[in-house]
């Protein structure tokens, strides 16, 4: 279950910014349901929500099934939100050390030499008992022509090529669009098995489809519990949107403050990965025509000790959105030492969640006194079902608030701009 709670920043705004702010909200959520907004042939992560491909789930729970009792390692190939769904939910639900089933690995998120040679040299190397690593590579790209993807890939079909031979469509598998595309071209000669990106959900809202529950499936997590999570969130919101609502509103109302930042801030490690995707989610969505907030990430308490100095007291500039997950996952407590020489026996008998949430809560009275707005989002529990409801919460969130500023939720025209500039100094005609 995903609560929002904005009463620790709605003081910080007038009553009037904000009810008008709210009224921008009401008729962002009509766009949405009427597909009457800019980029409405964009909004398939709310079809598939209200018809779930069953078929679909089985098929890669399967597939998934089999490459976890096959593979010694899985690469995940893409870049955007061709990997950071997967990433966020991966980290979020699996063991920080000392998983079962194959070393799930990343590539084609950039262009780093020194990373990609290293990653082949291990991708080489023989294991502990001298016999060749099985490796997996799943490619996901709608074009196939994204340059960090296409270079890694390159390097990666090559290698399970020279390893497999005959046998190297077994070991890639690519996500892509249903037709067109140059990963479609090598699809059709090389025999690789394949999954569909639908047409109507962009890259940064996919990680409901094939793009991320085929590596979410591989590391051992129950697919149809997030997508359920996900469905069910849908439905609920369908009767009652307040929550989501009133967070837009206020996120309006403060953007039209002058607030510039938002810091999605987590006490729990395993979130980390999951405010990256938040990050481009917003950040890709909003930051258009001279609009939108700034998404930024901070774990805490980590980076108390490095921005806390600067959320607490400097430039006035910036909101915080917490994250937080009620139920404790671990009952680790702290041990009566005796002598006591590091003076630590005042929280003996005390679990490092209780301590965690004192230490949140601090944080949240502190920076609320420093002039900063919070909002606090919070999950019952850490779990399958309330990811996949948090996933929801936040798209939906995403294409209201965004719709409200006045711009299209769905589009990335500037992402372009790079492109173009690094194609022509790369030489490519």
């Amino acid at each position: 279950m995903i609560t929002c709670d904005i009463g620790f920043a709605r003081k910080f705004i007038k009553d009037d910014e904000y009810l008008k702010a709210r009224r921008k909200a009401d008729m962002a959520l009509d766009q949405l349901k009427n597909k009457t907004g800019p980029g409405s042939e964009w909004l398939g992560w709310r079809d598939l929500l209200a018809d779930p491909n069953d078929a679909e789930i089985e098929e890669i729970s399967s597939l998934g099934e089999e490459v976890r009792e096959k593979a010694d390692i899985f690469i995940v190939c893409g870049i955007g939100g061709s990997y950071l769904g997967a990433k966020a939910v991966i980290e979020a639900l699996t063991p920080h050390f000392g998983s079962k089933g194959p070393e799930i690995l990343f590539a084609g998120h950039h262009i780093g030499g020194k990373y990609l040679e290293e990653l082949m040299a291990y991708l080489k190397e023989p294991k502990e008992d001298g016999s060749p690593k099985n490796i997996y590579v799943n490619v996901i790209s709608k074009s196939g022509s994204t340059l960090e993807t296409a270079l890694s890939f390159r390097l990666l079909r090559e290698l399970i090529e020279d390893l497999y031979g005959d046998d190297a469509s077994e070991h890639i598998i690519c996500t892509t669009s249903k037709e067109g595309g140059l990963l479609n071209k090598v699809i059709k000669e090389k025999g690789y098995r394949k999954f569909i990106i639908p047409d109507d959900v962009g890259g940064r809202y996919s990680v409901l489809t094939p793009v991320g529950l085929l590596p979410i499936a591989v590391a051992g997590i129950d697919v149809r519990t997030l997508l359920y999570g996900a469905v069910s969130a849908y439905n609920r919101y369908k009767e009652n949107t307040e929550d989501i609502l009133e967070y837009a509103a206020l996120r309006n109302a403060i953007h039209e403050t002058g607030k510039t930042i938002d810091v999605f801030a987590t006490f729990e490690p395993e979130l980390s990965s999951f405010g990256g995707w938040i990050q481009q989610l917003l950040g890709e969505s909003e930051g258009k025509e001279g609009q939108g907030i700034f998404p930024t990430v901070a774990t805490y308490s980590t980076d108390l000790h490095s921005l806390g100095q600067f959320i607490q007291q400097g430039q006035r500039s910036l909101m915080e959105t917490f994250i937080i997950v009620e139920k404790p996952f671990s009952d680790l407590e702290v041990n009566e030492l005796e002598g006591n020489d590091d003076e630590l026996n005042y929280l003996a008998g005390k679990s490092f969640h209780e301590i965690n949430t004192k230490a949140r809560e601090g944080t949240i009275e502190a920076h609320s006194e420093g002039d900063v707005p919070i909002v606090k989002i919070c999950l019952s529990a850490l779990n399958a079902e309330n990811i996949g409801e948090l996933i929801y919460f936040f798209e939906l969130l995403t294409g209201i608030f965004v719709y409200s500023l006045g711009v299209n939720p769905f589009n990335q025209p500037g992402v372009e701009d790079y492109k173009k500039a690094m194609y022509r100094l790369l030489g490519k005609h």
